[in-house]
């Protein structure tokens, strides 16, 4: 492993003074991939600041503005208070879904967005529940729509000294369901193939769909939502037609790759199949 500095900061202005020092300065808000990333020398760090220790990144809170979650917050943390509390259905499957109980333990949320990864599990689960990325840097605070927050495999918009202090999802309604599924080759412990993320509300006295929202991991540079298979959903009545019509749209807005985990056909042939499932999913969810 090559030589840094280590910094574990107990306040946030703190920790942002260290992340604005010159050199290439890394925050850790759990370490489950940059810590192996620097092993492997695929990254490399003057600092490495730990983020694990900052009060103002380690809350978690559901209230009339929806949830809000601290970018140090574990992966077991939110699977666990998002069952509890109920409405974020598609972040509960995928926060037990991020490696294995140990890592959850010690894996962010926050990291798994950051580290951007295309396959990351978490991602398509906001990207549904349409969250808002809150940043802050010694320069000031920004809000970043999550569809806009990844710029390619491994990158995201962040600039030099500023991270992520925590993601706003907004409050679904009661008539609100939403999945995620992903395929790997192994039973678990392995990197999906494909993810797909889904939320339709419902009008129940019409039947017809308000909104609809999918996301596809894994299979595009970045997370991608499947816009025209989410239009072709709302305003009509669900039904085994709309669902198969909107699972054919979503294959075009995959461009997925071939690698050792599958061709880009088979790729394709999941982001065909896993919105079914997650669709059918939130119908049986909504009861």
């Amino acid at each position: 492993m090559p030589n840094f500095d280590y910094e574990a900061p107990t306040s946030l202005a703190e920790a942002l003074e260290l992340l604005a020092r010159p050199g290439e300065v890394r925050p850790l808000a759990g370490g489950t991939d940059i810590i192996d990333q620097l092993k492997s020398n695929r990254r490399n760090a003057d600092l490495v600041v730990d983020l694990k220790r900052v009060p103002e990144l380690l809350g978690i809170s559901f209230n009339g503005a929806g949830l809000r979650i601290g970018s140090a917050v574990s992966c077991t943390v939110v699977h666990k208070f998002t069952a509890e509390h109920g409405g974020y259905d598609a972040l509960v499957d995928s926060a037990e879904l991020v490696g294995s109980i140990h890592i959850q333990n010690r894996a962010s949320v926050g990291g798994n967005v950051c580290n951007a990864a295309p396959s990351a599990d978490t991602i398509p689960a906001l990207l549904i529940h349409e969250a808002v990325a809150h940043t802050s840097s010694i320069s000031g605070e920004r809000e970043i729509p999550l569809i806009d927050f990844f710029a390619g495999p491994g990158q995201t918009v962040l600039q030099k000294g500023e991270i992520l202090r925590e993601l706003v999802l907004p409050t679904p309604s009661k008539d609100t369901a939403s999945a995620y599924l992903r395929f790997i080759p192994r039973n678990e412990m392995d990197i999906a193939v494909a993810g797909v993320g889904s939320l339709i509300e419902i009008d129940r006295a019409t039947g017809n769909v308000l909104k609809a929202r999918i996301a596809l991991a894994s299979v595009a540079p970045t997370p991608v939502r499947a816009y025209a298979a989410e239009e072709s959903l709302e305003g009509s009545p669900i039904s085994a037609e709309a669902i198969d019509q909107a699972a054919d749209l979503a294959v075009g807005s995959a461009v997925p790759i071939t690698d050792v985990r599958g061709s880009a056909d088979y790729r394709k042939e999941l982001v065909r199949v896993l919105p079914i499932r997650t669709l059918n999913k939130c119908i049986e969810r909504l009861g």
